[in-house]
């Protein structure tokens, strides 16, 4: 095997892109091409000025159904999507959104420079929880040992925030970003998802409810802030959503360098990533994607190559190429989860090989270190800033 061929010969790949089988819902054609690959080739023979006519009907309508109120809910976290949403929502299409995070705790120093200066930019109201730091601590152990994954309590508490808040302040429309049909597969451009009920968030997201992450660490009042409205909460609002890159040509390439050089977004260097922008807002991506990794046998360099190889960037070869480099890396961030958690490395892979998809069961992934310690401090900003400012003289003291 060389380096530019799949890092494991033993899985069927898509014949167009670097995603394996071994992708979540992944489908792929009587070609061998995956459902994203499919819906990349939509993307070109959509009608976006008919698309965009569409959705400028959808927000008018909600628009004339919210009197003084907001128009709709926009769901941000500082990654580069929130900024070119609130730009395209405020911007382009004049409404008023209220803005809604679900602060993971884990936020980095560039994600939340990024959160406060879209809110200051498009001068947005804005809703904000965050658990406890000790909370966020034992979900995470809890999530590793339930879903081979330690963001549970972000995979969950986004949606049961973003659609508790739609439901306290009746405004039925949540606008999110990127479409689905590219970046998970899970839908295509031809028959976009609408309808985020409470099975929806649970198949594609937080994959087991609250109750079941109850252990003799976690109760039920911890799990409280995770459980999502009932569907007769949302029935009575009427709440609907939808991606906005089901109505715009979404590039994001063309979007960052739009935001960067236009609104002042910054961009910083991810772990195991090969581009600086994707999950920006958050320190222990680089363990979300190794763990993926360690699960299914391909992390965030695959995807991300995947990307650049639809969009003709990069040769499947390259993609592979730049693949194996960034998905094997173990992340700085690790040590942090461990300290975090109280767990060992030896805990830690235990229970990944236990976790690992059928297909690959028993295989010996490879696994390489970081040449340099990572550009972004990996240590979340609010602990940061404590430490800084612990003990610092009161300056009105003199």
């Amino acid at each position: 095997m060389t380096c530019s061929e799949p890092l494991l010969s033993t899985l069927r790949y898509c014949m167009r892109c670097n995603i394996p089988e071994t992708q979540e819902g992944v489908i792929f054609d009587e070609m061998g091409i995956c459902q994203a690959c499919q819906s990349s080739e939509q993307k070109i023979h959509i009608d976006w000025t008919e698309r965009y006519a569409l959705l400028q009907e959808i927000v008018a309508d909600a628009k004339s159904k919210s009197g003084s109120g907001y128009d709709c809910i926009l769901p941000v976290s500082g990654g580069k999507d929130s900024t070119y949403q609130a730009y395209v929502l405020v911007e382009q299409l004049g409404l008023k959104p209220l803005c809604v995070t679900f602060n993971h705790n884990w936020m980095s120093q560039t994600g939340w420079y990024n959160l406060q200066n879209l809110l200051e930019r498009f001068n947005l109201d804005h809703v904000m929880f965050t658990p406890n730091r000790k909370l966020v601590n034992r979900l995470a152990k809890r999530s590793l040992e339930m879903i081979g994954d330690a963001c549970w309590h972000c995979h969950s508490g986004v949606p049961a925030f973003v659609l508790s808040m739609a439901v306290k302040f009746k405004i039925p429309l949540i606008i999110w970003g990127e479409s689905i049909a590219e970046a998970s597969g899970r839908a295509s451009y031809k028959d976009p998802v609408h309808h985020f009920d409470r099975d929806y968030f649970l198949k594609v997201s937080s994959k087991i409810r609250p109750e079941l992450m109850i252990c003799d660490y976690l109760n039920s009042r911890d799990l409280y802030p995770f459980d999502l409205p009932s569907a007769e909460e949302l029935e009575t609002v009427g709440v609907y959503g939808l991606h906005l890159g089901d109505y715009i040509f979404w590039d994001e390439e063309r979007q960052v360098e739009f935001i960067r050089e236009h609104y002042g977004w910054l961009e910083t260097e991810m772990e195991g990533a090969f581009k600086g922008y994707k999950s920006a807002e958050c320190v222990m991506a680089g363990v979300h994607d190794f763990t993926c990794y360690l699960k299914r046998g391909y992390a965030r360099g695959s995807f991300q190559a995947s990307v650049d190889v639809r969009n003709g960037l990069l040769t499947r070869a390259e993609g592979f190429k730049l693949a194996q480099k960034c998905d094997t890396m173990r992340p700085e961030a690790l040590d942090y989860f461990l300290q975090a958690t109280g767990m060992t490395e030896e805990d830690f892979f235990k229970i990944m090989r236990e976790q690992m998809h059928p297909k690959i069961k028993g295989t010996q992934l490879p696994v390489t270190l970081p040449d340099h310690p990572n550009g972004e401090r990996i240590k979340p900003f609010s602990q940061h800033i404590l430490d800084t400012m612990a003990g610092r003289k009161d300056p009105r003291e003199g």
